[in-house]
């Protein structure tokens, strides 16, 4: 059977960091505060020459490198973004000339922070009928751009940076390596509870992120693990079965409550969310990336990536390593 098969993964940050600490000089906020509601100990922050797509081109020389491959042979740039560099073109296009390899497929996805998942699964859809054999699939965001820095109650849960990994179509066994499942949901009627608060067609302007966060939590913790239950089924795999769960890293109380309504121990949980912070749609594939550089993901595991964002839009991808 063909499967969209991991070759490599690589990510990229903004070269600088800001701590909690750094953060209560500027605004009415401390690091106690922080964590304990978030778990999030420090962000990294774009300067002015680091863009969406230039974390992106970063993270996406490093996958390459670590599948072993050169650009040539991409087909396909699905890159999944809130914060591209332009209305249009497409960031993704900017990508694919910036690493050579102009003529394939390139296109942005935006379900914010369920968009690696949203891009990773219509890679997997494309590479499966044909259409592309190789694929970049990224998650790049400078969601800093888009914070109100006087809202104490947003602006200290997001980061920057980028994350991105090469698939590629292979003829497979049943029990060989690639994507098993996957599942996507948005539903609109709950637009109001995380949005930004602008756009070209409305205000003509950028604008800010705006949140309602005890609402989005609620729904987080429910959504997912449905979600997650509904991929499972689909790969015929019980929750016993996988080895890691790499989510989206909003934060650690959202990941621990899912956790627990899996019945999955915590400690087969990717957080990375203390160092990062949230990184909307980079976040998934930045979290898998530190997992495989450190060891824990190896080839034969199985692992669970899933994600919820605004819309709101979630979903969950089931690959065997």
């Amino acid at each position: 059977m063909i499967r969209s098969v991991f070759l490599g993964s690589g990510s990229a940050l903004p070269k600088r960091v800001v701590t909690n600490a750094a953060l209560a000089d500027e605004i009415d906020t401390s690091d106690e505060w922080i964590i304990e509601r978030t778990g999030i100990r420090q962000r990294y922050i774009a300067g002015d020459d680091e863009t969406t797509s230039s974390l992106a081109v970063n993270a996406s020389r490093k996958a390459l490198a670590a599948a072993g491959i050169g650009a040539g042979s991409i087909d396909l740039i699905i890159l999944a973004t809130a914060t591209p560099d332009q209305t249009f073109p497409a960031s993704a296009t900017i990508v694919q000339h910036e690493l050579g390899c102009n003529g394939g497929i390139a296109f942005d996805v935006a379900a914010v922070c369920s968009g690696f998942l949203y891009a990773l699964a219509t890679a997997d859809s494309m590479l499966r009928t044909g259409m592309a054999k190789r694929a970049l699939v990224i998650g790049s965001e400078t969601f800093s751009r888009i914070l109100d820095w006087e809202d104490r109650g947003t602006c200290v849960l997001f980061g920057d940076g980028a994350g991105a990994v090469v698939l590629e179509a292979q003829d497979v066994a049943e029990d060989g390596p690639g994507i098993l499942a996957s599942r996507l949901h948005a539903d609109g009627a709950h637009n109001q509870l995380l949005f930004v608060d602008g756009g070209p067609s409305t205000t003509g302007t950028v604008g800010k992120l705006r949140m309602k966060g005890r609402e989005v939590f609620r729904h987080a913790v429910v959504n997912l693990a449905e979600v997650l239950g509904e991929v499972l089924e689909d790969a015929d795999i019980s929750a016993d079965e996988v080895d890691w769960i790499v989510p989206h890293q909003a934060n650690k109380r959202i990941l621990d409550a899912t956790a627990r309504k899996l019945g999955i121990s915590e400690d087969r949980v990717i957080v990375t969310v203390d160092q990062h912070a949230n990184t909307s749609a980079a976040s998934v594939p930045l979290a898998f990336d530190v997992a495989i550089k450190d060891g824990r993901i190896k080839p034969g595991d199985l692992v669970m990536f899933e994600a919820m964002g605004g819309g709101f839009t979630w979903g969950a991808c089931l690959a065997r390593m």
